[in-house]
């Protein structure tokens, strides 16, 4: 079974920055990412990972300013958030799955929340 805890949210001025961390327990995945969903908002993807070519993903929103990282022999993935925006507020969601494109379909976590304030 797998399980994903995520850890880092909180809340942050604008123009500030967060750093949130997922360590998955249970079989290793080729891919790793985060989604986020704002209240009313559909759910996006915001940034993935695939471990064995290293191939990251971001959603057009957030490149220049987020950053995916991890470690498979560890299980870890990091999503480092800077410049934050008032827009970025969300729950945001760690996965793990096969793909990228069938990511959303694979494991969740609970989800941590980010609030940037302006």
């Amino acid at each position: 079974q797998v399980q994903l805890v995520e850890s880092g949210g909180g809340l942050v001025q604008a123009g500030g920055s967060l750093r949130l961390s997922c360590a998955a327990s249970g079989p290793t995945f080729p891919t790793m990412g985060w989604f986020r969903q704002a209240p009313g908002k559909e759910r996006e993807l915001v940034a993935a990972i695939r471990w064995s070519s290293g191939r990251t993903i971001y959603a057009d929103s957030v490149k220049g300013r987020f950053t995916i990282s991890g470690d498979n022999a560890k299980n870890t993935v990091y999503l480092q958030m800077n410049s934050l925006k008032p827009e970025d507020t969300a729950v945001y969601y760690c996965t793990t799955g096969g793909t990228i494109a069938t990511l959303a379909r694979g494991y969740w976590g609970q989800g941590t929340q980010v609030t940037v304030s302006s």
